[in-house]
């Protein structure tokens, strides 16, 4: 049946079984949420260990039940799910070669070497500021977040930790940094991504984006700022800076050298090298220094692990400690390798099969028409597509649906208003973007939570640029600022 929706004043009206339509696409996300809560009260951190995943299997379940009991078929759930998951299969690849990553580089010295004279240069007072100006421009240069997090990032995190910082609120910098690059860069694949969906020209698109990017990061940088001067000098770095850099330098051979490591690998992506052959030029080379820089330690190790050439298996697909008799640094020279990125690429799958199911029944797709039908301001057009870019990146996982689902339902509604369409691509890359990265089950949440170690939970409520662009993007909307019209409609 058809919906009635009116503008003006007037109120939308949705028949009888539209409505009834709406809470049963509605009763997976509620399912969802409910067993969510009680994982957090009953697991705490823990939930990420297999509760969560079990979760969205039983959400999906429910789904799927629903919509098979509409008239959809299982094949077509199925077809769904597996091309979601195919969809992650790169996101699943870099999980895996980034736990191969960090283990190869904790051997060959990469990771301490970082630490030591990391140490020597951040200040303590502004070191939340700089690891938000650092990822700004990191991620601007190579137009990806996740490498960015994957390199500056895990170095950021290990010189945080030393220094006694809140690892939520040092990730929470990182990520800040790295979104406002993805959004902005022109190298970045969700940039031309919201410019492609919506037919707007990229550079058009990013000037028209750095309207409420550039303030929103402005703040976020202030914040950063006045957070790190309000925390002072944490007391653990001017008790342990001295002692930590002498435990390094008397277990590893450092020097600036292996700093060429990091620094090829981003030159790499600048490159447009794909983010998988460069993080597996990475290995090579961690691997490669470890063998000629730090012969001793691997020869240290191989008497846990046996030979030389166990350890350097080890470091890359397991768990591989080096005890240093310092609680910090034991927890800082310690990796998973592949294998600590399982849980992640678990949750991943998991939340790729739930999403499938919701795009295969349709409930995603009423869901948002509810939201559209209720429309009628351009105010309430793009709180709208904030709505659908948050809730897809909730339901269906992933940053890229979030912004194709929307900016493929929304671009005639945009058109009939008279908005151009730059308009309807800010909101995508504002909302959907940015927004992804605090989903602990969406693709960047869960990546970003793996590779840096910290909760999707933990880090989010310190993400302040991905909490401030939505917020600046409806300020502008409700405010009129700088609202750009369709030339053809004027």
């Amino acid at each position: 049946m058809q919906e009635k929706v009116t503008s003006g004043s007037a109120e939308a009206e949705l028949p009888a079984d539209e409505e009834r339509s709406l809470w049963l696409a509605l009763i997976p996300l509620l399912v969802l949420f409910a067993l969510l809560g009680l994982n957090v009260a009953v697991y705490g951190n823990d939930a990420l260990s297999g509760a969560n995943q079990t979760a969205l299997i039983v959400a999906a379940a429910t789904a799927a039940a629903i919509s098979m009991r509409l008239g959809v078929g299982w094949a077509v759930i199925q077809e769904m799910m597996l091309e979601n998951i195919r969809a992650a299969t790169p996101a699943i690849l870099i999980l895996l070669m980034v736990g191969a990553l960090v283990g190869s580089w904790l051997i060959g010295g990469i990771v301490p070497t970082m630490i030591y004279y990391g140490l020597q240069i951040f200040n303590p007072a502004i070191f939340i500021f700089s690891c938000c100006l650092l990822t700004c421009i990191a991620s601007l240069v190579t137009g990806s977040s996740w490498s960015t997090s994957a390199t500056l990032g895990v170095a950021l995190m290990s010189i945080g930790y030393t220094l006694g910082f809140n690892p939520g609120l040092v990730a929470g910098a990182i990520i800040s940094g790295a979104y406002f690059g993805d959004k902005m860069s022109p190298l970045s694949d969700t940039t031309n991504l919201a410019s492609g969906v919506t037919g707007v020209d990229l550079f058009t698109h990013i000037r028209y984006l750095s309207l409420t990017s550039v303030p929103s990061i402005v703040i976020t940088l202030v914040l950063y700022l006045i957070i790190g001067f309000a925390l002072g000098t944490p007391e653990a770095q001017e008790s342990t800076t001295a002692q930590t850099q002498a435990l390094l330098a008397q277990r590893f051979n450092l020097s600036p050298f292996l700093l060429i490591v990091p620094a090829v690998v981003i030159l790499l992506i600048v490159k447009r090298v794909a983010a998988l052959p460069a993080l597996f030029v990475g290995v090579l080379l961690g691997l490669a220094s470890a063998l000629l820089l730090q012969y001793p330690l691997l020869t240290e190790l191989s008497q846990t692990y046996g030979s030389i050439y166990q350890v350097i298996m080890q470091a890359v697909y397991g768990d591989i400690a080096l005890t240093m008799n310092n609680v910090v640094l034991d927890e800082l020279l310690t990796s998973g390798g592949m294998a600590g990125m399982l849980n992640t690429i678990w949750l991943i799958i998991t939340a790729m099969v739930f999403g499938g199911v919701m795009e295969a029944s349709g409930f995603l797709q009423r869901i948002t028409q509810a939201l559209i039908s209720r429309v009628r301001s351009a105010g309430g057009l793009v709180t709208a597509t904030a709505g659908t870019c948050m809730l897809t990146n909730v339901s269906a996982s992933d940053q890229y649906l979030a912004i194709v689902v929307p900016g493929r339902m929304f671009v005639k509604a945009y058109k009939d208003r008279g908005l151009a369409p730059q308009n309807l691509s800010r909101t995508l890359e504002d909302c959907g973007t940015v927004t992804s990265v605090l989903v602990p089950w969406n693709t960047c949440g869960a990546y970003n939570a793996g590779v840096l170690g910290v909760a999707t939970m933990a880090y989010a409520p310190w993400a302040l640029f991905c909490l401030i662009s939505p917020l600046m993007t409806l300020l502008f909307a409700w405010g009129r600022i700088r609202i750009a019209m369709d030339p053809a409609r004027a």
